[in-house]
């Protein structure tokens, strides 16, 4: 999403201080979206001498509003001034949360909604809730003394509730993050609402949490996550689990105080069938069965053996789980509501591929993503075509640092692995003979030449690759490296997405295409022919980067933040309102 085609809820992404910084055109949208809301206000307010107060104390204190000049009350930074002026000036600055006798029930009902933010992975302090209860505690005694309430604190009573709307809706909708702040080439979110509009209906229709419930993620990802949450919160009330010492590997037949930790923890985390009854010193079938589930929910090499890495995996606690739950959530609420009836779902992070139709997961496989320093990007495209034995035109940045230093130490490396050589003037350059060119005089600084491997079996791309418009030239493809999907943690290409069952998912999305049946799939790759065939129907395609998720049985699974992205993004969630 360009900032130049960003919509007026990208103010309410980011925190005070982006908001703070923004130019004045963000106010123009947003007055834009409100002055085109429908809006139905009854006559809440008699207009008598109090409400006028009220109502004037509203116009005053937001008069000069905007993300410049936020509104400040009791020390405390109005988050969406700018939306908050707008939202009292469509409705003649009236209140919009009490009449003269006291809260209204849609005042509750928010109150309630922010009280359970934790539900959805947020901090519920950070909506202004202590001041809004204190407020609302001082309302209600007036009410029930039948004493006036004090028209300054009816005005701030109004104007954070307000606020926290606004906050929390823009939370659930697009994330408390702004992802382009923290992860730059995540360009996965392409959702707009119109806040405003919706807290007039929800008011008008007293509706308040059941609109900010439709603003949540519709993913069924997302709601296993708010489950196991819920799961994993309650673990950490009781202690979470015991940390198994360090030591020696655990494998079956060991006995010890160890095993018993081990034991423990697995019955926790519900691996141990059984649970606590079933907990002996002895390394049991029992136990060996308990690691290899959760080996298996980790990503790690299923062998029943605590070694390193297994240990590594035991000993985090349940507080850093809790978090990349958190975390993960956040990153779904960056994701489009609408995915698409079918589409393809890479995670980087698990290093798979799913092959989605109606919320069923259609087809499974591993792949090989990025390396740390070469991260595969996050973004959202379409597969639009199948290209069967392609070439490879090797980009310069691996040319210069990988297969140079091939070329100077194996004279015949090129003519082995069927590269040929290149100007990079033109599309048309004629080839070169590698062996006219002095290597040793090229350089990561001079570097004027194209390199294009043939297809064959030793192309690096395969036999088929998937190609899908974007602006970093990633694409799926084969690999004729299928070692490589044996491994546990798959992070070894130059950022494409290395795909285990190329020919499955080309029978698949060609599956409506009479002409392309699996043999003519098959006759095609053993044509060593380069051949190009357009969808007819590109499939929406999501890459993104999710250390956690719950899987098809409701277990949920943890990956290692291979790109270390969770600890920048837990810390932005946590990150409190401005004061002043």
């Amino acid at each position: 999403m360009q900032p130049n085609t960003k919509r007026w809820l990208s103010v309410l992404w980011n925190h005070f201080w982006l908001i703070y910084s923004a130019r004045t055109a963000i106010a123009a949208t947003i007055a834009l979206a409100v002055a085109t809301a429908p809006c139905s206000i009854g006559k809440i307010f008699a207009a008598d001498t109090y409400s006028e107060k009220v109502r004037e104390y509203l116009e005053r204190k937001t008069a000069a509003a905007s993300a410049q000049r936020p509104v400040s009350l009791r020390g405390k930074i109005l988050w969406g001034s700018s939306a908050v002026r707008l939202f009292y000036e469509r409705r003649d600055f009236r209140p919009a949360w009490s009449t003269d006798t006291g809260p209204l029930p849609q005042a509750d009902s928010l109150v309630q909604s922010l009280r359970q933010a934790d539900r959805e992975g947020l901090t519920p302090g950070v909506f202004h809730l202590a001041n809004i209860e204190s407020l609302l505690t001082e309302m209600q005694q007036a009410e029930s003394k039948k004493q006036p309430v004090d028209v300054q604190k009816a005005a701030e009573f109004d104007l954070f509730l307000s606020d926290s709307f606004f906050m929390y809706g823009s939370n659930l909708w697009v994330g408390r993050v702004n992802p382009e702040t923290i992860e730059s080439n995540w360009f996965a979110n392409q959702k707009s609402t119109e806040l405003a509009a919706l807290l007039q209906t929800a008011l008008d229709s007293n509706q308040i949490s059941q609109t900010l419930q439709s603003l949540l993620p519709p993913h069924p990802q997302y709601k296993g996550l708010q489950r196991t949450l819920v799961s994993y919160r309650s673990i950490a009330e009781q202690g979470g689990w015991p940390l198994i010492p360090f030591g020696k590997t655990l494998r079956k037949g060991d006995r010890g105080e160890r095993v018993v930790v081990l034991a423990r923890e697995l019955a926790v985390t519900g691996d141990l069938n059984g649970g606590k009854s079933s907990i002996t010193d002895l390394y049991d079938d029992a136990i060996e069965q308990a690691v290899r589930k959760f080996q298996g929910r980790h990503g790690l090499e299923v062998d029943g053996i605590v070694g390193p890495r297994t240990l590594a995996a035991l000993r985090v606690p349940v507080d850093d789980r809790i978090q990349q739950i958190e975390v993960t959530m956040e990153r779904w609420r960056w994701v489009p509501h609408d995915l698409g009836q079918r589409y393809i779902l890479v995670n980087i992070a698990g290093f798979t591929l799913k092959v989605v139709e109606q919320d069923k997961d259609i087809l499974s496989m591993r792949v090989v993503v990025g390396k740390p320093y070469l991260m595969t990007p996050i973004f959202s495209s379409k597969v639009t075509e199948i290209e069967f034995n392609p070439y490879w035109y090797v980009p310069t940045s691996i040319a210069v640092k990988d297969i140079l230093r091939k070329i100077l130490s194996e004279s015949d490396y090129l003519a082995k692995e069927h590269i040929k050589v290149f100007l990079r003037e033109s599309e048309e350059a004629p080839e070169i003979n590698p062996d006219s060119i002095n290597w040793s005089q090229v350089d990561t600084e001079n570097f004027p030449y194209r390199l294009r491997q043939e297809p064959g079996p030793m192309n690096a791309l395969g036999k088929i690759k998937f190609i899908f418009p974007n602006e970093y030239d990633v694409y799926l493809h084969d690999t004729p490296a299928r070692e490589l999907f044996e491994k546990p943690q798959r992070d070894f290409s130059h950022g494409c997405i290395r795909i285990e069952k190329p020919v499955e998912l080309a029978e698949y999305l060609l599956k409506n295409d009479p002409q392309w049946t699996r043999e003519k799939i098959l006759a095609a790759i053993s044509d060593t022919q380069t051949k190009i065939v357009r969808l007819a129907e590109p499939i929406p395609i999501h890459v993104l980067y999710l250390t956690a998720w719950v899987d098809s049985e409701g277990t949920i699974n943890f990956r290692d933040d291979i790109y270390e992205r969770d600890a920048v993004v837990a810390q932005a969630l946590n990150q409190k309102p401005p004061t002043l």
